[in-house]
């Protein structure tokens, strides 16, 4: 099964899926054992030339402006992210096997922040990410979202992206061929309807049958076009990473959750993602959109 990535070192302890499950209900901790070694795309990218359109995340003119917008958060901004990659590192076919990967191989100085779920639906999570301008990508459950679908969209407004994360959130190889089929399929057709765009990408509950046969086939026939895991894992107030120096790397695809204080021990989403933006801070990395680095099917 093919893979996209850089070839890392790994480590995947099994049983960690089981026990991810239970800590956070959706895939907080590492994915499934992955069978294969991860296969390499195109040479790495980087993005050569200065933009003045950049995201105002940190760095310039722009940050300067978008600086009374972080400091309402009470956060330090981020570093600017370069301007998207001319020559996307992850090029998606319109056929065949979907790849897998959890990280996408560029030298830019950027990490990509993933929601998954839709649970929490906070307000003041749209005010932030219409204050801070931070890209994310939505995997959306339908079950989780459907009692306010319009949640979502000013978010998608944004410039943000809805993709597949199943019907009602089960664990792929727990369930029938067909079973899977439905869960890919039938949340890829509400999600289309509901937000006028089909999701690219598919993320299965706890990374869970990711490099299975079965669920490669339901996501090629329902029609996402990659499967797309994780590296790090946003907790409460710090992340869990998969590698063993616990340092982000270039590239990296990072887990969060639409999620609230009966989930976070009190805290609110938005106090979650102040969290979550201090640590790639303290690192020094920006944050980018994670669709500006993949090439959709022609």
């Amino acid at each position: 099964m093919e893979r996209y990535g850089w070839s890392r070192t790994r480590t995947y302890t099994v049983g960690a899926l089981a026990l991810g499950a239970l800590v956070s209900g959706c895939g907080g901790g590492v994915p499934a054992a992955r069978k294969n070694p991860p296969v390499p795309t195109a040479p790495p990218s980087s993005s050569s030339s200065p933009s003045t359109s950049r995201s105002p995340q940190g760095g310039g003119p722009a940050a300067d402006a978008a600086a009374p917008a972080w400091a309402k958060w009470k956060l330090t901004p981020l570093p600017a992210a370069p301007p998207p990659p001319a020559d996307k590192p992850v090029k998606l076919t319109a056929t065949g096997t979907v790849p897998v990967f959890s990280e996408v191989r560029t030298t830019d100085r950027v990490v990509f922040v993933t929601l998954d779920d839709g649970a929490e639906k906070d307000p003041r999570f749209v005010e932030m990410l219409t204050d801070l301008k931070v890209p994310v990508s939505m995997f959306l459950t339908r079950d989780i979202v459907k009692n306010d679908y319009g949640y979502f969209k000013p978010l998608q407004a944004l410039g943000n992206h809805i993709q597949n994360h199943t019907v009602d959130h089960p664990v792929m190889s727990k369930i029938t061929a067909d079973k899977q089929k439905s869960e890919v399929c039938d949340d890829q057709a509400a999600l289309t309807q509901q937000y006028g765009r089909a999701p690219l990408l598919f993320r299965p509950p706890y990374g869970d049958g990711a490099d299975t046969a079965a669920l490669n086939m339901a996501v090629q026939q329902c029609g996402p076009r990659a499967i797309v895991l994780w590296r790090e894992s946003m907790q409460i107030h710090d992340m869990q990473y998969q590698a063993a120096d616990k340092k982000l790397k270039p590239g990296d695809i990072i887990l969060a959750h639409f999620r609230g204080p009966k989930d976070l021990k009190g805290e609110t989403m938005t106090q979650m993602f102040g969290e979550l933006l201090g640590r790639i801070q303290e690192q020094g990395f920006a944050v980018a959109r994670l669709e500006d680095y993949i090439q959709p099917p022609a």
